[in-house]
Protein backbone atom coordinates (compact mmCIF):
# COMPACT_ATOMS: atom_id res chain seq x y z
CA UNK A 1 0.00 0.00 0.00
CA UNK A 2 1.59 3.28 -1.07
CA UNK A 3 1.07 6.71 1.34
CA UNK A 4 1.96 9.01 -1.41
CA UNK A 5 0.18 12.31 -1.22
CA UNK A 6 -1.01 13.69 -4.85
CA UNK A 7 -1.65 12.94 -8.39
CA UNK A 8 0.11 10.15 -9.26
CA UNK A 9 0.29 10.72 -12.55
CA UNK A 10 2.32 13.73 -12.57
CA UNK A 11 5.05 11.94 -11.31
CA UNK A 12 8.15 11.12 -12.88
CA UNK A 13 8.95 7.90 -14.41
CA UNK A 14 8.36 4.49 -12.13
CA UNK A 15 11.13 2.10 -11.44
CA UNK A 16 11.88 -0.68 -8.67
CA UNK A 17 14.51 -0.87 -5.49
CA UNK A 18 15.75 -3.15 -3.48
CA UNK A 19 15.51 -2.74 -0.14
CA UNK A 20 16.49 -6.07 2.17
CA UNK A 21 15.77 -7.85 -0.38
CA UNK A 22 12.19 -6.92 -1.36
CA UNK A 23 11.53 -5.72 -5.00
CA UNK A 24 9.49 -1.67 -3.94
CA UNK A 25 8.35 1.13 -6.16
CA UNK A 26 9.58 4.50 -6.37
CA UNK A 27 9.28 7.56 -8.54
CA UNK A 28 11.90 10.24 -10.22
CA UNK A 29 13.19 12.12 -8.43
CA UNK A 30 12.33 10.41 -4.79
CA UNK A 31 14.69 10.09 -2.10
CA UNK A 32 15.37 6.63 -0.24
CA UNK A 33 14.00 7.53 3.29
CA UNK A 34 10.41 9.11 0.95
CA UNK A 35 10.63 5.58 -0.64
CA UNK A 36 10.65 3.67 2.84
CA UNK A 37 8.27 6.15 4.18
CA UNK A 38 5.56 5.45 0.92
CA UNK A 39 6.11 1.88 1.58
CA UNK A 40 4.95 2.16 5.28
CA UNK A 41 8.93 1.41 6.74
CA UNK A 42 9.11 3.84 9.57
CA UNK A 43 12.25 2.06 11.06
CA UNK A 44 15.27 3.15 8.73
CA UNK A 45 18.23 1.85 11.50
CA UNK A 46 18.83 0.50 14.34
CA UNK A 47 21.61 2.29 16.81
CA UNK A 48 24.92 0.09 17.51
CA UNK A 49 25.05 0.54 21.17
CA UNK A 50 21.69 -0.38 22.64
CA UNK A 51 19.68 -1.67 18.97
CA UNK A 52 17.14 1.06 19.28
CA UNK A 53 14.82 2.05 16.46
CA UNK A 54 16.02 5.09 13.65
CA UNK A 55 13.89 6.89 11.59
CA UNK A 56 13.69 9.79 10.07
CA UNK A 57 13.89 12.91 12.28
CA UNK A 58 15.22 15.76 10.73
CA UNK A 59 14.61 15.28 6.84
CA UNK A 60 17.28 17.73 5.51
CA UNK A 61 20.46 15.60 6.52
CA UNK A 62 21.60 16.91 9.48
CA UNK A 63 21.27 14.42 12.43
CA UNK A 64 22.14 11.00 10.61
CA UNK A 65 19.21 8.99 12.37
CA UNK A 66 18.24 7.93 8.53
CA UNK A 67 22.02 6.15 7.42
CA UNK A 68 21.37 3.45 5.15
CA UNK A 69 23.86 1.40 2.98
CA UNK A 70 23.40 1.95 -0.81
CA UNK A 71 24.95 -0.38 -3.67
CA UNK A 72 27.30 -1.46 -1.04
CA UNK A 73 28.03 2.09 0.55
CA UNK A 74 27.32 2.54 3.98
CA UNK A 75 26.31 5.58 6.26
CA UNK A 76 24.06 7.44 3.23
CA UNK A 77 21.68 9.36 4.74
CA UNK A 78 18.10 8.42 2.78
CA UNK A 79 16.74 11.53 3.56
CA UNK A 80 19.77 13.33 0.78
CA UNK A 81 20.15 10.34 -1.45
CA UNK A 82 18.09 10.09 -4.49
CA UNK A 83 16.49 6.62 -5.13
CA UNK A 84 17.75 5.39 -8.64
CA UNK A 85 16.32 2.69 -10.64
CA UNK A 86 17.81 -0.86 -9.61
CA UNK A 87 20.01 0.45 -6.41
CA UNK A 88 20.24 -1.87 -3.63
CA UNK A 89 18.94 -0.66 -0.52
CA UNK A 90 20.18 -1.91 3.11
CA UNK A 91 18.94 -0.78 6.48
CA UNK A 92 22.04 -0.43 9.09
CA UNK A 93 22.53 -2.27 12.36
CA UNK A 94 25.51 0.26 13.30
CA UNK A 95 27.27 2.62 12.22
CA UNK A 96 30.57 3.66 12.21
CA UNK A 97 32.07 6.19 15.31
CA UNK A 98 32.74 9.16 13.48
CA UNK A 99 28.94 9.51 12.78
CA UNK A 100 27.07 8.10 15.63
CA UNK A 101 25.10 10.84 18.56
Amino acid sequence: MSRRIGDVEARGAKFQIMVDGESVWAYAGETIATVLLACGDLIIRHTSKQNKPRSVFCGIGLCFDCLVTVDGVPNLRACMTQARPGCVVTRQRSISRETEQ
